[in-house]
């Protein structure tokens, strides 16, 4: 009996130890997962122009922002639509402090000091008094029915006629195939193929093509290859016959496709000092049309987007979609914005 006890005894403990370890590894990773979501690596928001209108509330880039907490200090910067990305380089806990900062020209400098959670931040800075007070003021220029002018790509279409071409599918039915190289879809009787190729000429192509069989045992013939229904220079088709002689009709319209620039326009949205717009990501030839003291005038928007009256910038969205963004300098207004 004391033998066993003895036996028993290194098992019992061997047991405990090893629940004892896994309790340890348990906790650990409990410990290091719940350390994971208490702590914040990164801080993020936008700063934004403040106004008690939601649509004059525009984005300011460029923007000067200073983060200072118990890790140390970090500054950024935000984009073209006022998006900031701030990096901790350890981590703060949640609930810890932090004071932002934010600087910009023409703008009262924001500071914000509060305790940090999983929150994105949304900065408004006001106008500086300078600022407020020139606009304030009569403006030496009013422009009014601000539009925007560019080019896009297009095609003119010019109808030429129309083609019709008949075709013969000769066969004798009723033969058996015997591993004949042309058989029905059966592989009973022996068949056919024949059929057209058509070719449009030199700058011109077809469209709206189409296939019938006009005589014979249509039944019993079939499309077998189509190079017609999706038009072009050059269509063409192929059918199995397996009765006797079928006859085909191909019909299509030949068209002649020449390419122009479009000029196309469209009415900017503009929101107090700011016009805001978009365009396609073919578009060229960039320009604005306004009426400035009464007088119309257009106002080239090169690549350098340098204008006289407003400062611009432009984001490129991932479906290639630019946006721009122009800001009227002081002595300038948009009547009616």
């Amino acid at each position: 009996m004391k033998s066993v006890k003895r036996i028993l005894r290194p098992l019992r403990l061997g047991i405990w130890l090893a629940v004892g370890v896994a309790a340890v590894v348990a906790a650990a990773l409990i410990f290091t997962e719940v350390s994971r979501q208490r702590l914040v690596h990164t801080l993020r928001g936008v700063v934004l122009a403040a106004n008690t209108d939601p649509a004059k509330q525009v984005a300011i880039p460029h923007a000067r922002i200073v983060a200072v907490s118990r890790t140390g200090e970090v500054r950024a910067e935000s984009d073209d639509l006022g998006y900031f990305h701030i990096a901790l380089p350890k981590g703060l806990w949640i609930g810890e402090s932090v004071e932002l900062t934010f600087e910009h020209s023409g703008y009262e400098t924001l500071q914000v000091h509060r305790r940090i959670f999983h929150q994105d931040w949304v900065a408004r800075l006001a106008s500086a008094p300078s600022k407020a007070a020139a606009e304030a003021q009569a403006p030496a220029v009013t422009l009014s029915d601000v539009r925007v002018r560019y080019l896009t790509k297009g095609a003119t279409i010019t109808a030429i006629g129309s083609m019709v071409r008949t075709f013969q599918v000769s066969n004798e039915g009723g033969v058996p195939c015997d591993g004949y190289s042309v058989c029905s879809p059966d592989g009973k009787w022996r068949g056919t193929m024949n059929g057209v190729t058509v070719d449009a000429g030199e700058g011109q192509e077809f469209r709206n093509a189409r296939v019938s069989c006009i005589a014979g045992p249509c039944p019993f013939a079939r499309i077998e290859t189509d190079h017609f229904s999706r038009g072009g220079r050059v269509i063409g088709v192929a059918v199995r016959n397996w009765s006797d002689t079928v006859t085909f009709l191909l019909e299509a319209e030949v068209v002649r496709t020449s390419a122009n620039d479009l000029v196309q326009q469209a009415y900017p949205a503009i929101f107090g000092r700011v016009i805001s717009f978009t365009l396609p990501p073919r578009a060229q030839g960039l320009s604005f049309e306004a009426d400035w003291n009464g007088q119309e005038i257009t106002f080239p928007l090169g690549p350098a987007l340098l204008l006289s009256w407003a400062n611009c910038t432009l984001k490129v969205e991932p479906d290639q979609t630019r946006l721009y963004r122009c800001e009227l300098k002081p002595g300038f207004r948009v009547k009616g914005s």
